[in-house]
């Protein structure tokens, strides 16, 4: 998938503001619109939670092939966001006592390759050494027909371990179909008729199956083949999400299951907990993965994530426990990468900006007026900002006002010895890049050069 960045303003509102500022909310307007925009993604739909409670939620843009305005209610399929849930399921059998995390899968699907040696855990961690069934970002030809799950890993459960387990991590879409047949040995009852009883109307929460609730008046599929039309999409047959990723909700519902993750409800801390610990490989390499859950770190701030990519939708959810938010997109297009875009914006500016760009808009807001603190600069660029350049940059740049937006486009990189930078800045109708190259470990700059951009 394209990556593409969308501008951020910054905005002078505390993080994790509740309820969110007019002007967040503006900025959240104007994020979304335009990622639309740029991408040709036709809808998207956002809901955003601080200090646990959901603030916003809003739809834009084109949900179907018709003249009707999107709306909050609109479901989208949310594809692998669905694995959390799955995993939630295991944890609360667990809890029960009605299997354990460290059981082996040869306790309920025998005839599985080396299931004596693989436990339930490693099903939902990625670290079963099962190969996925659905590597491909397209639904390939035996996705034509209905299947079931016990079809999906007789074909691909039965072969080879693609390595020993525990000792790499691999997504596999295969571990949670079997997790998913597991429950429901366990339970005597449906994935789905079990998820609706013990979680989804706890949480009060309206999901269905993609396969057979998408109703006339929720988001339809679109796709591109290269940079062609945004065309509807085909759906695969029945059977194949199951449950790696068979539900169907909105970012608000969603957002209900990511409160009670925050308020360490319906499952038991112990729980929570376990599902966003990170697994740690057999080599002692961490894998930044849980159960059903990415597990990292953003500008200091623990976040679990997970994205979902089904044909025509994407959807990506972010929680910030420890900060009480989170933030959830969906788009009715599995092209442009717009769902990751809007939220990538969101979260800086519920977080707040990462302090090398903050450090980065103060040289540039210097620059701009003529001016510059030379003790920040190495002699070579010093000699470069003689008074004709700094005038130059006060000329040129003053009249544009304040930047629409300041973005690093990417994390430095080493070169000829400096650290190596580029920035996006936005005006409305114009766009700068600027080349940052600095001594390392927070050295003097050596390079500051801002240049015109086509738009």
């Amino acid at each position: 998938m394209r990556a593409f960045f969308i501008p951020l303003v910054l905005i002078a509102a505390p993080a994790l503001a509740t309820p969110l500022t007019p002007a967040q909310i503006a900025e959240i307007d104007r994020i979304a619109v335009q990622a639309l925009k740029e991408t040709g993604v036709p809808s998207a739909s956002v809901a955003v939670v601080t200090d646990g409670k959901l603030q916003f939620a809003k739809a834009y843009g084109k949900q179907r092939n018709d003249a009707s305005p999107p709306t909050t209610t609109a479901a989208y399929p949310i594809a692998s966001v669905s694995k959390q849930i799955t995993a939630g399921a295991i944890l609360l059998l667990a809890e029960e006592g009605k299997l354990s995390l460290d059981d082996k899968v040869s306790r309920y699907l025998p005839e599985l390759t080396d299931a004596d040696k693989i436990t339930i855990r490693q099903l939902l961690n990625h670290t079963s050494g099962y190969r996925d069934f659905w590597p491909q970002n397209y639904a390939f030809s035996a996705m034509e027909k209905p299947v079931k799950p016990q079809e999906i890993l007789d074909r691909w459960a039965k072969q080879p371990l693609d390595f020993p387990p525990g000792s790499q991590w691999q997504y596999s879409n295969t571990g949670f179909v079997a997790a998913g047949l597991i429950i429901e040995k366990v339970t005597g009852e449906p994935l789905m008729q079990f998820l609706q009883t013990r979680i989804f109307q706890p949480l009060h929460m309206k999901v269905g199956d993609s396969d057979y609730d998408l109703k006339p008046t929720d988001a339809q599929p679109f796709t591109r083949f290269a940079l062609g039309p945004v065309r509807l999409a085909k759906a695969p047959a029945a059977g194949w999400l199951f449950a790696a990723g068979q539900l169907l909700t909105t970012p608000t519902e969603l957002s209900k299951w990511n409160i009670a993750r925050i308020d360490r409800a319906l499952l038991k801390p112990a729980s929570w907990a376990e599902q966003e610990r990170e697994i740690i490989l057999t080599d002692g390499k961490g894998s930044g993965y849980g159960l059903g859950v990415t597990v990292d770190q953003v500008r200091g701030h623990p976040r679990i994530q997970h994205g979902g990519a089904a044909v025509g939708y994407l959807a990506d959810n972010r929680v910030y426990p420890a900060d009480k938010a989170a933030v959830t997109v969906f788009v009715n297009a599995d092209f442009g990468n717009a769902h990751n875009a809007i939220a990538d914006r969101i979260e800086a500016m519920i977080l707040g900006q990462d302090p090398d760009t903050a450090a980065a808009r103060a040289i540039f807001d210097q620059l701009r007026q003529g001016k510059a603190d030379r003790t920040k600069f190495t002699a070579d660029f010093n000699a470069y900002l003689t008074p004709q350049v700094l005038a130059d940059h006060r000329a040129s740049l003053m009249p544009l006002g304040e930047p629409q937006s300041f973005v690093r486009l990417r994390p430095a990189r080493m070169r000829g010895g400096f650290t190596s930078e580029v920035y996006e800045v936005r005006y409305p109708g114009r766009k700068l890049t600027i080349s940052l190259r600095a001594e390392p470990n927070g050295g003097k700059i050596e390079e500051f050069l801002i240049y015109p951009e086509a738009q």
